[in-house]
């Protein structure tokens, strides 16, 4: 069936929904869009002003299983009794990163991984846009890729692919792609069965071919299990912190070097942003650059005026000789690892949110080796007071930013930190955990 012809079905009116609708109705296809929940006014504003018939608050069932391709929202779950009934008549079903890469010629370089993805994002995009490439920012940041495949004209597109959008994907064939790590997240979406979610994140690679690339890192024990069973014929790149290679990203004394055609290298104290985890970031970011050619005077420009992200161990303020970071992108133990590690002075460490099966072992001697206090926010912080009470003398219970401030700002002394990485989901108490890291910095900023 020609493209012309096919009715197309959007599930979800958020950002990636929306984007996929304009997309569909620019390249003249029959397109509905359809949302359980209420839409927000600016989308619904947005498919008025370009005649796409929707529905909210309601899913059509007819109508939606009536379509020869349906563009589900990752935050839809793919249990949803209304995705398995498009499975079984055997409807295609796709993300929007499918969906926009089906209309693009330009070079797609897709960043998944547990943690560090944003950031890695965030850093090839300054790589790139640095050297003057035309290049978009898409996927789980900034606006909808399919917007920009339908309005804008890019040779490049930087994406942050998460492994929700991987799970829909058929033909997504990135020219770069970077799995940056593995750790245990989302378990609830995948039988709670950690290979199963991590081979979802290396589905980023199975499409591609011998002149296309895959970064990854050779010191995550998961990485290297399944490398050995799956058969990719993407040319492979490996990064690592804790030996030297022949070919590939490493790091040797104060040093992180780069072996490709030739090396690059540079001082790891003159990266812009903090912390071992970022060291790896810059590497695998570093490789991505090289491999598109561009000079090393320019990544390492880019990598000396990189800003970090906000909500990613963003260091916004000191007062009374105490800093203030916000590290509320931290939603799982892993990523508080990270924050916990690039700590250099004693911490006030606030946590807790909504659980999403945690095992705090993995931070214990971190939290006993720099934290002076632990501060919970959240509305069921039993789990975490009962695992630490033992191993730290301070700890204090809230549930709201408010009190965890307050007790915050009691305790830190000059010298200190208070770190807010929660390790948890945001939804008990904030929409998203962007709400969670705006109102702590505001409350932190109030006199």
């Amino acid at each position: 069936m020609s493209k012309e012809n096919l009715k197309v079905v959007i599930l979800g009116g958020g950002e990636s929904g929306v984007g996929a609708a304009i997309l569909a109705k620019t390249k003249g296809l029959d397109v509905f869009l359809s949302d359980m929940g209420e839409i927000k006014e600016n989308y619904k504003k947005i498919l008025e002003e370009n005649t796409i018939e929707f529905e909210e608050k309601n899913h059509d069932e007819e109508r939606i299983l009536a379509a020869d391709w349906v563009i589900k929202s990752p935050g839809i779950p793919k249990k949803a009794e209304l995705v398995q009934k498009i499975k079984a008549k055997g409807i295609r079903l796709s993300s929007e990163i499918e969906f926009g890469a089906e209309f693009t010629d330009a070079k797609i370089i897709a960043i998944t991984g547990s943690n560090g993805k944003t950031t890695t994002t965030s850093l090839i995009y300054h790589i790139l846009k640095n050297d003057n490439m035309n290049v978009g920012l898409g996927g789980n940041i900034g606006k909808s890729f399919a917007l920009q495949v339908a309005k804008e004209n890019y040779d490049y597109y930087v994406l942050e692919v998460s492994s929700f959008q991987l799970d829909d994907i058929q033909n997504f064939r990135p020219y770069i792609s970077l799995l940056l790590n593995l750790s245990p997240d989302h378990l609830d979406q995948y039988n709670y069965n950690y290979e199963e979610y991590a081979l979802a994140k290396f589905r980023i690679a199975e499409n591609q071919e011998n002149d296309n690339y895959f970064i990854y890192n050779k010191d995550d024990e998961m990485s290297q299990k399944l490398l050995q069973k799956l058969d990719l014929r993407v040319k492979q790149i490996p990064f690592s912190m804790k030996e030297k290679l022949n070919e590939g990203g490493y790091t040797e004394g104060e040093k992180l070097y780069v072996k490709l055609q030739d090396e690059f290298s540079m001082r790891i104290d003159e990266l812009s942003i903090m912390g071992t985890h970022n060291v790896a970031n810059s590497l695998a970011a570093s490789i991505a650059g090289k491999l598109l050619n561009i000079s090393n005077e320019s990544i390492r420009h880019s990598l000396m005026t990189f800003q970090a992200v906000e909500h990613r161990l963003e260091n916004f303020a000191e007062i009374n000789g105490v800093k203030y970071i916000n590290d509320s992108k931290a939603t799982n133990v892993n990523a508080t690892y990270y924050a916990l590690e690039s700590m250099k002075q004693p911490t006030v460490w606030i946590v807790g949110g909504k659980d999403k099966g945690n095992d705090y072992t993995e931070i214990e001697e971190l939290v006993k080796k720099k934290v002076k206090a632990i501060i919970c926010m959240g509305l069921d912080n039993s789990k975490i007071i009962n695992f630490f009470k033992d191993k730290k003398e301070v700890i204090i219970d809230t549930a709201s930013v408010e009190d965890a401030v307050k007790a915050a700002k009691s305790i830190a002394e000059k010298g200190d930190a208070v770190l807010l990485s929660p390790c948890c989901a945001s939804f008990d108490l904030f929409d998203n955990y962007e709400h969670r890291g705006k109102l702590f910095k505001e409350e932190v900023l109030k006199s």
